[in-house]
């Protein structure tokens, strides 16, 4: 069974998928995000807050969070803990 993962808000993605977990600010992460805008291989999970992590699955899909990448590879790496809500969840 696949790991699911809390990338906040009640949002999930399958952990067998996740190639990486980067930070939106460099410019190439920008580039990438801006040429999948609009397109169905973009999906914002952010709920309208500020985009902080920038999810890269094996299928080619960039997933937005609004968790911040060490956040997520935590949430990723620990064996079956119960979450809590972060800061930036709150």
């Amino acid at each position: 069974m696949n790991k699911m993962i809390n990338i906040g808000f009640g949002n999930m993605v399958n952990g067998a998928k996740i190639v990486a977990v980067v930070n939106p600010d460099a410019a190439p992460i920008k580039r990438m995000v801006q040429s999948v805008r609009g397109t169905l291989a973009l999906v914002d999970a952010t709920q309208g807050r500020k985009t902080k992590a920038v999810i890269v699955t094996s299928d080619q899909q960039v997933i937005l969070s609004a968790l911040q990448p060490e956040t997520i590879a935590r949430r990723f790496s620990d064996n079956g803990m119960p979450e809590t809500k972060t800061q930036d969840e709150k």
